[in-house]
């Protein structure tokens, strides 16, 4: 017979066995299926934005005779980013081999090759509680969309070809270094310095702006410019693209959560108040200077608050969204009049005066508004230490970015040449380069 002690031990240790696999499922990820269904969503926003979104402003911005040329380029940025997305970008920007959380390796900088091809990915990978498919396609439509921003820098005046080109050395030797040394995780550079950029302030705004800044520097300004008027040809084009980036930008912050939380309604509220601000910004800026509002201003000013927001989404409060889009608006407006007129290069569509720029404002104000002395939702942080890491992560994007971007377009000028000939620019990129018109009447 078996004494009660010794029998209740033995029931206790039975019943441990019983559970151990349990505890072991219960620790392994399991599929979220509310918040897949969100990030399919916010994939299919963000590729929203590029297409048509994006196309649409931009193409209402420039000539009738090159309005498709900047849709072309944004469909030809997507299969081409899109593919070498697949083949290496991905594993480049996620792979973690290497990293040693607190030093600086060679994959601090950038991630390897271990999961090229998407190696290992099937229909049970999981990151975090959503299907690694899943996944990989919101991380290519951050990929795709900023090259394609570039593209208004030299709208009107590069060859297809060497678009193309660009695009995809730029991606390979800057996108995704960028995104790896933010995002990679522990052991990633911008990671170790503690650099807060929550959906790609520096990765996607600042690389993109300081890239167009070196394009159009390089390319020279477009024939006539400042001579001959260059308006936009279709405003209400512009200003339904513009509607159409503000919606996706929803897919494009919230779902660099990976899922959905609490701290998704605080993303979606920072980011609506960023846009909204930046609207006022512009504005009454535009009013004081020039005696009356645009509706082109009033659109770019949404973006230059989305912009700015986009870094400090999930980690400041209502007050520093308010504070970041309108500074964003003010700044961004005067950059794109001011500053680029007294610095004298032509930057056909001021992708660096709104994303640049706006990037730069919105990833440094972050370091700012993120204390909880002024509302901000990182505890213990100190103001001066944290500006400090966002100097740092955006000193570094932007060196990185232009010393990288100008020797790829060197190289590509003396390969193949980098500008349309004067009379195909003459003629306009969309018959001379793609036999086709916009409009035919």
């Amino acid at each position: 017979m078996v004494n009660r002690p010794l029998g209740k031990s033995f029931l206790m240790v039975c019943t441990a066995m019983l559970l151990a696999p349990l505890a072991q499922a219960a620790d392994a990820p399991v599929l979220n299926t509310g918040s897949t269904a969100w990030m399919i969503t916010a994939a299919a926003l963000v590729l929203f934005m590029c297409l048509p979104g994006l196309a649409l402003f931009y193409g209402g911005l420039v000539r009738a005779k090159n309005m498709l040329s900047l849709f072309t380029q944004c469909f030809g940025i997507a299969g081409v980013v899109g593919v070498l997305w697949v083949i290496y970008g991905y594993s480049m920007v996620v792979d973690t081999t290497g990293m040693v959380e607190g030093q600086v390796t060679f994959n601090s900088f950038v991630g390897g090759l271990g999961q090229a091809f998407l190696k290992g990915i099937n229909a049970d990978s999981l990151v975090g509680d959503i299907p690694e498919g899943v996944y990989v396609t919101f991380q290519m439509t951050f990929a795709i969309i900023t090259p394609a921003l570039i593209a208004g820098a030299f709208a009107e005046r590069m060859k297809f070809s060497a678009a193309l080109l660009f695009m995809a050395v730029w991606f390979t030797l800057v996108y995704a270094p960028v995104a790896h040394m933010v995002w990679g995780g522990p052991g990633a550079l911008m990671h170790n310095w503690g650099v807060l950029d929550y959906a790609g302030g520096t990765a996607v705004h600042i690389n993109a702006g300081v890239a167009a800044l070196a394009a159009c520097l390089i390319l020279g300004k477009r024939k006539g410019y400042q001579n001959t008027p260059m308006p936009a040809h279709n405003l209400s084009l512009t200003m339904a693209g513009a509607a159409m980036l503000w919606v996706g930008w929803f897919g494009f912050n919230i779902g660099s959560g990976g899922g959905l939380s609490g701290l998704s309604g605080m993303v979606m509220l920072n980011t609506q108040l960023g846009a909204c601000a930046g609207i006022l910004g512009w504005m009454f800026t535009e009013w004081f200077k020039v005696g009356k509002p645009s509706a082109q201003g009033l659109a770019c000013g949404a973006l230059a608050g989305l912009v700015g927001i986009t870094p400090a989404c999930a980690y400041v409060g209502v007050g520093g969204a308010l504070a970041i889009g309108l500074l964003c608006g003010v700044f961004c407006y005067l950059s794109v009049t001011v500053l680029k007129r007294r610095i004298g290069y032509d930057d056909s569509l001021d992708v660096f005066g709104l994303h640049g720029i706006g990037g730069m404002i919105g990833a440094v104000l972050t370091g700012v508004f993120c204390v909880p002395s002024l509302g901000g939702l990182v505890d213990g942080v100190s103001m001066g230490a944290q500006v400090m890491a966002q100097i740092k992560g955006v000193l570094l994007t932007t060196v990185y970015c232009f010393a990288a971007s100008w020797v790829i377009l060197k190289i590509i000028d003396r390969v193949m040449g980098l500008r349309a000939d004067d009379a195909v620019e003459e003629l306009g990129l969309d018959l001379a380069e793609h036999n086709e018109r916009a409009y035919n009447h």
